[in-house]
């Protein structure tokens, strides 16, 4: 059988694309403090609320391991307080941005660029809200980001989370490509499977709070994405195939 080219590069966005999540534990505190709550997202801490996927999904996981069970609350107070202190992280997230907290992680700009000017087609598969991205991409690569990621999936359009596969399989469907045509770009152990049941081959590059995941079934796992060309990722992509 005759190997598939590659056509289309989907990207995870947070810890894949760009350094976020730092800046995302730190909005999270903000909010925290603006909400009158005494709570704090400590590294560790953080680093396993972030196997809940979803930032608002991850609010409610916390309210009920130090306030109990959140089903004795009524439900529209509870999801209320809970889309009101997510207001008040996004806004905070959006100043740190603005200030240069985000920064997109090594060799990505010129693999986007490269890839681009190749011909192939670049989309983003995610579980963060269209904000996030929007406020990270104006400030890293222009107002005319969108013209480079053609496809974009996230909260909005695909709210079942990682490790569901929903995301990558709509931005497939989107780009009008096949899954073997394809290389999948992830930081976490929740988006690895996502990514691999939606049948994507998957190269993972971790960041300080996934390093301790496991990435069994990934095509490769990386540091960071600084160096790779084009050319190589047809080879990885040429190699899982065979």
């Amino acid at each position: 059988m005759k190997p598939e080219p590659l056509r289309a590069l989907i990207f995870d966005f947070d810890g894949t694309l760009a350094d976020t999540e730092s800046a995302h534990r730190a909005a999270f505190n903000d909010a925290f403090a603006e909400a009158g709550l005494d709570w704090h997202w400590n590294e560790t801490l953080y680093t396993q609320l972030l196997e809940v996927a979803g930032g608002k999904e991850r609010i409610l996981h916390y309210w009920g391991q130090v306030r109990g069970d959140t089903k004795v609350i009524d439900a529209g107070a509870l999801a209320y307080t809970v889309q009101r202190i997510h207001d008040l992280k996004t806004a905070s997230y959006e100043r740190r941005v603005h200030d240069g907290a985000v920064q997109l992680r090594p060799g990505v700009q010129h693999l986007i660029d490269s890839a681009f000017d190749a011909g192939l087609r670049l989309a983003i598969a995610t579980t963060t809200s269209p904000v996030n991205i929007a406020v990270v991409l104006r400030s890293a690569i222009g107002l005319d980001w969108a013209h480079t990621f053609q496809v974009v999936e996230d909260a909005a359009t695909a709210p079942r989370k990682k490790p569901h596969p929903q995301a990558y399989l709509q931005a497939l469907q989107r780009l009008q490509v096949r899954a073997a045509q394809c290389l999948a770009f992830e930081d976490s152990a929740n988006g690895l499977r996502a990514a691999i049941d939606a049948g994507l081959p998957t190269i993972v590059t971790p960041n300080a709070f996934t390093t301790h995941h496991d990435f069994a079934g990934a095509l490769h796992v990386l540091s960071d994405l600084q160096g790779k060309t084009v050319a190589e990722l047809r080879s990885w992509h040429a190699s899982a195939q065979r």
